[in-house]
């Protein structure tokens, strides 16, 4: 019997709980004409949001092309990456990809290489000279097409923040964004799993990319979702669970999309039929053995006084860290190396803040800190 719960990677379908109201804002942004940014933390969800989108649009007017940047570390890379998905995924021939490709990209010479399935193992490069605005003309290059089908093309880009890799990001923004903002048929969804980065594109007024679009910041699916979701999962396939165990799963992975998904995929294991409490503990040490290897490895790259700040955290100290009696506690020195560590631990994204409260990202780190380091 197949597992019904997904993780490491992008939920669909049946997998996919809860983000209805995301889902019809998101919906309406993109097929609407409304440029949207996600962001959240890393595993909230972003991916299978949009994924989840895409799948249900039911318009033959809207084309949505999907471009994951995660491999992507220069600007020439990107022009090729986007100009492939952008001709691959509003294309439904293979004579259309030439077609379009010839066409739209006049002054360039695009040449096509294909796979043993020509229908989907596709790739597009160049004969490139400096001297023309290539750059420009790939920028255009969802414009152009929509506006030849008469339809509207949404372009999703997964990793956006990888933009900060290349050899001028800033400038490139500046590009990007004096040609996307003049366009009337074509919209775009910028999302990344660096949250305070993809924060600080859209967020701060001396940035290019400053007010682009329309800012979604996810949340955590609540408890009382993923309640009903994880008991159903088991339902489906024989086996029980009891809310009381799911809303334990939620509380012990702080209701975080993928840790949810992967504690109940242990347990579903596990479970011959009933799930008893002791699988719950059970799936606890799986996850944390598994990670243990990846915990220790971030451990070794924080200097002496950052771990001192995510004991203190891991304490349940959430807020006061720069009180003196914390401070003496938890060896910080003084109430600056506090706040130097809040923003280099913020920019690394281990930890993250929620009004006046600070948080360790990943709870199971946080448990991992507790059981080997704290004691």
């Amino acid at each position: 019997m197949k597992n019904p719960f997904v993780f490491g990677k992008s939920v669909t379908g049946n997998y996919f709980t809860d983000r209805k109201e995301e889902t019809r804002r998101l919906e309406a942004n993109l097929t609407h004409g409304i440029n949207t940014i996600l962001i959240s933390p890393r595993r909230w969800g972003k991916t299978s949001l949009v994924k989840k989108v895409i799948a249900g649009n039911k318009r033959d007017d809207v084309k949505f092309v999907l471009v994951d940047m995660f491999y992507c570390k220069s600007e020439e890379a990107f022009y090729h990456l986007l100009a492939n998905e952008v001709i691959k995924q509003t294309s439904s021939k293979l004579d259309e990809w030439i077609e379009n490709g010839k066409r739209f990209l006049s002054n360039i010479t695009p040449k096509f290489s294909f796979g043993t399935d020509p229908l989907n193992d596709f790739s597009v490069s160049f004969e490139w000279n400096p001297k023309d605005d290539t750059d420009i003309e790939i920028l255009q290059l969802p414009e152009k097409i929509a506006e030849r089908k008469g339809i509207r093309v949404v372009v999703c880009f997964d990793e956006f923040q990888q933009i900060d890799l290349f050899g001028d990001p800033v400038n490139f923004q500046r590009k990007v964004r004096s040609v996307w903002q003049h366009q009337q048929n074509t919209t775009y969804c910028l999302f990344g799993s660096k949250m305070h980065m993809m924060e600080s594109m859209f967020s701060d007024s001396s940035k290019p990319l400053y007010k682009f679009g329309d800012i979604m910041f996810l949340k955590k699916i609540p408890t009382c979702e993923w309640v009903p979701f994880i008991t159903r999962q088991f339902a489906a396939t024989g086996k029980t669970i009891t809310t009381e165990q799911a809303e334990r799963i939620c509380g012990i992975t702080d209701n975080l999309s993928s840790y949810v998904q992967q504690m109940a995929w242990i347990i579903w294991y596990k479970a011959e039929t009933n799930v008893k409490d002791e699988m719950i503990d059970e799936a606890v040490n799986d996850l944390l053995e598994q990670n243990k290897v990846f915990f220790q490895r971030d451990i070794e790259a924080l200097t002496e006084l950052q771990l001192r700040f995510l004991v203190a955290l891991a304490d349940g100290v959430d807020t006061g860290l720069t009180t003196k009696n914390v401070i003496q506690k938890y060896g910080l020195v003084s109430s600056a190396n506090v706040q130097g560590i809040k923003k280099s631990l913020l920019t690394k994204e281990f930890i993250d803040t929620d009004s006046d409260k600070i948080f360790i990202s990943d709870p199971i780190f946080k448990l991992w800190i507790k059981k080997t380091i704290i004691k």
